[in-house]
C-alpha cells in the first residue's frame, strides 16, 4: 500500500477532516468501534460531502492519483457505503461509467451484488473512503473479480496503516493508495494544537496494537 507523506495535499486534506469533525482525536475519552475496539480516533469521511470545497478538492486529489498511479480505468466502482458518492463524483469528473458494490447481495429481486452496468475484461479502480482491516474493500475487489473485471487498483481518502489491513490488500493482490494516512493526520494535528505532545505515544500504540490497546 502507497500512502502520502505529509505532502501539500495529504497535509491539507488531514487539516480538512480535523476542521469539520470528519476526524475525531480523543485519546482521554476513547471512543468504542462495533468491533468492541477502543479507539482513540473515530472517522467518518461522509460529512466532506457536504461542504463543496472540500468535496472538490478531494475529488480532485482522487482523480490526479488515480491518473498517476492506474491511468484511465474503463469504470470506477465505490464501495457501499462511504465510496458511493465519493466514486459517483470521480466517474462523472473522468467522464466514465460508475458501479457500486453492496455490503451484501440484495435479498430480494436480482440478488445484485455489484449495482450497475460492468461488462468482463473491463478494467476497474475502487473508491473506498476509509481503509481499517480491508475487510470491506476486499469483498468488493472479490466480487468485481467474480464479475469477470479486471481491478487495477484501489484509492481511498484515508487509512488507518494498520499492519492487517496492508498484508490483507497485498494478499488480493490490489494495489491501493490512499490521499492521506494516519501518520500524516496526527503530525497535523500536533502542528494545529489538536493534540498535545503527551497524546503521541497513546496515539501510536493504539495504531500498532489497536485490539489490545488502553487508554
Amino acid at each position: 500500500m502507497t500512502t502520502k507523506s505529509f505532502d501539500d495535499s495529504a497535509s491539507k486534506i488531514a487539516e480538512f477532516l480535523l476542521q469539520i469533525k470528519a476526524i475525531k482525536l480523543q485519546p482521554e475519552n476513547p471512543f468504542t468501534w462495533a468491533s468492541g475496539w477502543k479507539s482513540p480516533i473515530y472517522c467518518d469521511n461522509r460529512k466532506t460531502l457536504s461542504y463543496p470545497q472540500i468535496r472538490t478538492f478531494i475529488r480532485q486529489q482522487f482523480v490526479n492519483e488515480i491518473n498517476e498511479k492506474f491511468a484511465k480505468p474503463d469504470v470506477i466502482a465505490g464501495v457501499a457505503t462511504g465510496g458511493i458518492a465519493q466514486g459517483a463524483l470521480i466517474a462523472q469528473e473522468m467522464g466514465l461509467p460508475f458501479v457500486y458494490v453492496r455490503s451484501e447481495a440484495k435479498k430480494h429481486g436480482l440478488t445484485n451484488l455489484v449495482e450497475g452496468v460492468v461488462e468482463k475484461d473491463q478494467s476497474v479502480v475502487v473508491i473506498e473512503d476509509l481503509i481499517s482491516t480491508g475487510g470491506s474493500s476486499i469483498k468488493a475487489i472479490e466480487a468485481l473479480r467474480d464479475q469477470g473485471c479486471k481491478v487495477k487498483g484501489m484509492v481511498a481518502i484515508f487509512t488507518y496503516g494498520f499492519e492487517e489491513a496492508n498484508e490483507n490488500l497485498k494478499k488480493a493482490k490490489c494495489p491501493t493508495s490512499t490521499l492521506c494516512d494516519y501518520t500524516t493526520l496526527i503530525e497535523v494535528a500536533l502542528k494545529h494544537n489538536y493534540i498535545t505532545e503527551n497524546d503521541l505515544e497513546s496515539l501510536n500504540q493504539w495504531r500498532l496494537n489497536p485490539s489490545a490497546w488502553k487508554q
